[in-house]
């Protein structure tokens, strides 16, 4: 085979047209080989002999998109010493586009005897490990432009790519659970009729599945087990020839963007598939185990763990966070996604032991032209100490709001001294993110998320269910905060039916007319449930997937939830991007104000009463302080929203004319579909608001504008 010097960058296998390139860093190697697969099985060797600032590199002319291929490192094998060279072990690129097959739990995948873990394992792995593949980069993008969303005009819909579209009626039965399915027309309409702005997909990188999962039936199907920062997940593929995967991503992403919807990826860059001393041996294990993962410095036959999966990335090492800055270049500018959400965030900040917000990798990010432009999203901890870090990210970023999610369960579940935080939670967390720097929009606010109760589940049962799990019931979150309005799982209870909807309407309704940005977990607008499991993380089935056959209470919650998208999406005064500061508009009135049931505003004893449940809130549409695009002044309609989470009705005393002499019902989660009425409420008069219920209130502007 011919082979020329080549490049050491780009580094992975780049095709160009006329051959491919080769590239691999490992500073620990004595020796690379570049192991090219056949289509039969056998393998094929080229030593790559030429090496420029550790990376190892070689230009084969003859190899074409579809070749699979891996690396054999030759080196030291010295776990005490922190390295794990085994040339037995055929491993993955780092930096592979596509990635071809699946591990299973076969003992060669391991650099250790299961019977004797102090001997080397020198079994070949190469028939049961996954393959690179060379991709071929060339695609026709047309017209494909980035909808570029502002925040403030953003609402998220995280989903699952195989749960979203499994069963879906309206698609084709070899597309569903594909990058092809969430392209769909049908998918597409049920995104747009819902009124959602982008959609967050759960980790669609290259996973790996886990060896005890695989022994017990099981399967890992969220996909935090990342082994492949560049290549899309080839399980989520509908087929093809190799690497279709690539193309298949390509066209989703063009097809969402058709449709004004945003593609953001949820990311795994705090740890890899490979676990700690006791897991497999798939690649950068065995490329330079010490520079790629956080070892203990006492032992460095140990790895430092604070992501609970056995290992952590060396995010202060350059090649690492080379690895990580490519990978996300590569998304953006190639595979033309929106953003990202980082998986276990806090973890990337560990530059060395303690979370530094202004670590190199944040440092990275700023100042990147193209990663610093798109959304920015993280998971604000992790289980490290000190790893809870919400609030305090860098301003680029905003943040899943953990403390929005457990407020808001909270006060709707009916605890005591909830109300200031609530209010708090309610107006863009001032509390966490008001500073020179950072705004509402900082706040990714939700109530549910893959990760925990569905939001029907959260409703319908006080404790986990998660048997099928495996673990004996230990796994997942004990502390919930959840109600079962009654009865624990199903029911045939009519009154505790129509509490549970009536809940998840007051739920979303304080979801949507909340400052920050929305997240609705797939499925919540149709009223899915998982059974009372909370971590349905090992459940590829039914369990986890999305049903769309849906009874008479689900489409009305659907219907519900999208007259609440829209309301959003019609109000900026619903999605300011600023925080309320008292100003006032240009009807003498403040920018919001707070009311008790009888009508007076609210003073300092009233928010610390342990029986306060009840309040109403002016959200004044003539006093927005911000500018729209154009730099002109933004007038909107004003709103009065009453809220009672408490078991009894309340009676809520209206405030007088000059708030507005007629409200007219906007939404309203007494009833199914939570339908605006025509007959107005006046001034000063009384509205009965029934236990646990929620009424948006809106009257027109009185600014010109």
């Amino acid at each position: 085979m011919q082979k020329w010097p080549g490049r050491p960058y780009p580094l992975g296998a780049t095709y160009d047209g006329a051959g491919t390139n080769f590239a691999v860093f490992s500073e620990v190697a004595d020796r690379v080989d570049l192991a090219l697969i056949g289509d039969d099985g056998t393998e094929q060797l080229v030593q790559l002999t030429e090496v420029d600032g550790f990376v190892w590199h070689a230009f084969l002319p003859s190899v074409q998109p579809g070749q699979r291929y891996g690396f054999r490192v030759h080196g030291p094998y010295q776990p005490a010493e922190g390295h794990r060279c085994n040339p037995s072990k055929l491993l993955l690129d780092p930096y592979a586009k596509a990635i071809d097959g699946q591990v299973d739990a076969d003992e060669s995948l391991f650099s250790y005897r299961f019977e004797k873990p102090d001997e080397l394992n020198t079994m070949d792995n190469r028939e049961h490990t996954m393959l690179s593949v060379v991709t071929n980069p060339f695609f026709d993008w047309g017209n494909d432009r980035p909808p570029g969303h502002a925040y403030h005009e953003t609402v998220i819909y995280e989903a699952h790519v195989k749960g979203l579209t499994k069963t879906h009626p309206g698609l084709p039965e070899e597309i569903r659970g594909t990058y092809a399915g969430i392209g769909h027309p049908a998918i597409i309409e049920h995104l747009k009729e819902l009124g959602v702005s982008a959609i967050e997909l759960m980790p669609i990188h290259q996973f790996a599945q886990d060896g005890h999962l695989q022994e017990i039936g099981l399967k890992n199907y969220w996909g935090y087990n990342t082994i492949g920062f560049f290549a899309p997940h080839n399980d989520y593929a509908a087929g093809g020839t190799r690497g279709q995967q690539v193309t298949e991503f390509k066209t989703m992403v063009k097809a969402l963007h058709e449709a004004d919807i945003e593609v953001i990826l949820d990311v795994v860059y705090n740890h890899t598939a490979e676990g700690n001393e006791f897991g497999p041996t798939l690649s950068f294990k065995g490329i330079d185990n010490a520079a790629y993962y956080r070892l203990v410095d006492q032992d460095k036959s140990h790895y430092y763990d604070t992501t609970g999966t056995g290992n952590s990335l060396l995010m202060r090492h350059p090649h690492v966070l080379q690895l990580i800055m490519d990978s996300l270049r590569y998304w953006v500018t190639e595979m033309h996604v929106d953003g990202f959400r980082f998986d276990l965030a806090a973890t990337l900040a560990r530059q060395f032991h303690e979370v530094d917000r202004l670590s190199a990798f944040f440092d990275l990010v700023q100042q990147d032209p193209v990663v610093s432009q798109v959304k920015l999203i993280a998971e604000p901890w992790d289980v490290g100490d000190g790893g809870y870090q919400v609030g305090n990210f860098p301003p680029l970023w905003t943040e899943w709001n953990g403390k929005y999610r457990d407020t808001v369960r909270d006060f709707w579940r009916g605890e005591k001294y909830t109300l200031a935080e609530f209010a708090s939670r309610l107006t863009g967390s001032s509390d966490l993110y008001q500073d020179d720097s950072r705004r509402p929009l900082a706040s990714i606010n939700f109530v549910t998320a893959h990760d925990g109760f569905t939001l029907r589940d959260l409703v319908s049962y006080n404790d986990k269910h998660n048997e099928a799990n495996g673990e004996g019931g230990k796994d997942g979150e004990s502390h919930n905060r959840s109600w079962n309005c009654g009865a624990e799982g199903p029911t045939d209870d009519a009154q505790i039916l129509a509490l549970r909807a009536k809940q998840q309407r007051n739920f979303l309704t304080t979801l949507l007319i909340s400052q920050g940005v929305p997240m609705i977990a797939h499925g919540d607008e149709l009223g899915r449930t998982q059974g009372g499991n909370n971590n349905v993380y090992c459940q590829d089935n039914e369990t986890a997937w999305v049903n769309w056959e849906l009874d008479d209470i689900q489409k009305d919650q659907l219907a519900f939830t999208s007259l609440l998208v829209k309301l959003r999406n019609n109000h900026p005064v619903l999605r300011r991007r600023r925080f309320f500061h008292g100003d006032t508009g240009v009807d003498g009135l403040g920018d919001l104000v707070w009311f008790t049931p009888n009508g007076t505003e609210m003073q300092n004893g009233d928010w610390t009463r342990d029986d306060a449940r009840a309040i109403a809130v002016f959200l004044n549409g003539d006093a927005i302080s911000e500018p729209d695009p154009r730099g002109e002044p933004v007038i909107d309609d004003s709103f009065l929203i009453l809220l009672n989470s408490g078991h009894e009705p309340v009676d809520f005393l209206l405030p007088p004319g000059q708030y507005g002499d007629d409200w007219t019902v906007a939404a309203d989660t007494t009833t199914p579909r939570g339908g605006a009425s025509e007959e107005p409420h006046k001034a000063g008069s009384t509205v009965q608001l029934e236990s646990r219920s929620t009424l948006v209130l809106t009257r027109p502007r009185q600014a010109a504008g």
